[in-house]
Formats: C-alpha cells, structure tokens, sequence
C-alpha cells in the first residue's frame, strides 16, 4: 500500500513509500482511508516542531476516514462495510485523561492516517454520521472533539453564554457552528475582514479585526458592557493569553487548546487568575466516548456540516501543508486518498 512517512523533518521531506498492507488481529479492523484532514499538530509534527526526538519513520495526520474492508474474529462493534473514524488517542476510550492514555494519540505517537490502509483495535473507532461524507468526517476526530469537549464537556456552555473565538482555524470554526446552534452569543477574532463575514454567515454575533484593534480584549469588554465573556477558546498561546485573561469575565471559564503564538510567556500574571476566580482548563482533543457524544449532536443538528476551505489531492500532501503553513485557510483542509 502506498503511504505517506516522516523520515526527516520538513514538508518537502516527507516521504510517499509502500508498505506492507496491515492484516488485522482477532480485536482489530481493517480501515481503508477515503481521506484525511490537516491539523496545526500535523504541521508542527511534520516539521519536527512537534517532537524533535519523533520515532521515525513515522505516518503523520491523526484524522482520517474511511471503511471497515475487513476484522479480526473477536471483533463485535463494526462489520465489513461500516464506515468508521479512528479516534484521537487509541486508547483513551473514557473517563479522564491520565500519561499512558496520552501516549496513544495518531500521527505522533502511533502511526497516523495518511495512507491508504490502517488497523485499529475495535474501541478505536467512531461510526461517521450518515449525513457525513468521507472528506467531512475526517475533519471531526481532532478539531470538532477539541471544540464539543472545550464549549460543552468541560465548559458547560449554555444558550445564554457568551463565547471568544480566536482566528478561524478548525477548531474555532466548529466552536463558532456548536455555539451558533445552541443559539450562543459568538464574538470572533482575525485580521481578515473577508474571513470575518464567513464567520458572520455561519452564525458568529460579533467581529473584530485584531489588526484594526491591537486591544481586543478591550474591544470584548466594550461589547459585553465590561463584564467580559464566559468562555474563551484560546488557540494562541502565549502571545494571546494575557489578553484572553482580560477578556473573560469574573469567575469565567478559558479552554486553553493551542500555541500558535508560541508556548513561552513569562509575562503572565497569575494575579489576574486569582483575583478574578479564572478557570483554566487544558484541553488535549478528547476520549472516544466524547467523540461518540458529538456525533450524536451532528445526527441531531443536521445543519451543522464541516466547512471545508479546500481538498486535495493525495499526490498534492505537500502542498496542502504549505496551504496550511500560509494560514490562508478558513476551516478545514481535507487531502482525498
């Protein structure tokens, strides 16, 4: 079978090989991928970013989509023809998180999606939503689960809250769809008015260009009569954060996801947590069982479909990253395999 690996580090690196096709185990099933999508992780993977010290070779991607071709004779859940999603971490099925769960996420510490065929063990797998196309469930198993567990599986939204978004990459753009459809107030960030409208057609409330108003945070806090949101997704990192602080309110809530600002602040106040009696969660993807409880929102919001900016090739992997590496990109990248 063909497959993408990490050998050395760097996009133009990356390398197309055949493997030997993986024959499942009595527990496992065979997953022929019809596609896959890019993460910010997967960039960063690939760059060596990630990991420096990566086993390699390695498969990158951790999303992926496909069918169930064959299984092993102990295998109960899916059957020959089932179209399935691997999940995140292989072996975080449910309750919480602990190191040796972590240890099992695709495409850093297990081979990834990024070939043509895999096998999983059997409480690895996610059934994909019937209304869902193979390019748009392998958009779910990283960013739409970081977004249900930040807004509802630890953060508790509720339809009276209000939420901060941050850029529109993946995982904000599935918040932004959850929020909008649990009829949550939406304020949204980016220096791009064009990207700003999108985010207005798909339900977000109110806009601001970072770049027109350096001080966003106080532009939230103009927008909330001072009172500062409920929630923050903070998918910047350490150049965002502080402000992140800022904007939320009293006794508020911020999932922290993501470092695309960099992960080092020693400007940092921890005052400003303390005093205004700040949640700070760390939110690493989620368990099967909070992937399973999304899917059963998607099936019963319909409306709620992937936005998908723009699919490639499987021969075109490279450039795909690069498009991601250009932060061009509104939603989701999907490589078709």
């Amino acid at each position: 079978m063909k497959a993408y690996e990490i050998n050395e580090f760097g996009i133009d690196n990356l390398t197309l090989t055949d493997r030997e096709e993986p024959q499942p185990q009595p527990n496992e099933v065979k997953v022929k991928f019809h596609a896959t999508s890019l993460n910010y992780r997967d960039l960063m993977v690939v760059r060596g970013d990630y990991n420096p010290r990566l086993k390699r070779p390695l498969v990158p991607f951790s999303d992926g989509a496909g069918e169930v071709t064959e299984i092993g004779d102990a295998v109960t859940k899916f059957k020959v023809g089932d179209r399935v999603m691997p999940a995140f971490m292989q072996g975080w099925t449910d309750g919480a998180i602990d190191f040796q769960k972590a240890r099992t996420a695709l495409g850093g510490d297990l081979d990834g999606c990024l070939r043509e065929f895999g096998t999983f063990d059997e409480n690895g797998l996610v059934c994909i939503p019937d209304h869902f196309s193979y390019e748009e469930a392998a958009t779910l198993p990283c960013a739409a689960v970081t977004a249900f567990h930040a807004l509802f599986e630890s953060g508790g939204m509720r339809s009276d809250d209000s939420v901060l978004l941050l850029g529109t990459g993946g995982v904000s753009i599935f918040a932004l769809q959850f929020a909008a459809a649990l009829g949550t107030r939406v304020i949204i960030t980016s220096s791009n008015d064009e990207k700003l409208e999108r985010a207005k057609e798909l339900g977000a409330t109110d806009l601001i260009n970072y770049k027109e108003r350096e001080d966003w945070d106080a532009a939230v806090l103009e927008l909330t009569g001072k009172r500062g949101v409920d929630h923050v997704v903070e998918v910047g990192g350490a150049g965002t954060i502080g402000r992140s602080l800022k904007a939320v309110k009293m006794g508020g809530y911020i999932a922290v996801i993501g470092a695309l600002s960099g992960a080092v602040n020693d400007g940092i106040n921890p005052v400003n947590v303390l005093m205004k009696s700040v949640r700070l969660q760390g939110i690493y993807v989620g368990s099967r069982q909070m992937f399973e409880n999304l899917t059963r929102m998607l099936s019963q919001y319909v409306h709620i479909k992937p936005v998908i900016d723009k699919t490639f090739e499987f021969s075109e992997v490279k450039d795909a990253l690069k498009y991601m590496e250009s932060g061009a990109h509104f939603g989701k990248i999907v490589v078709k395999i």
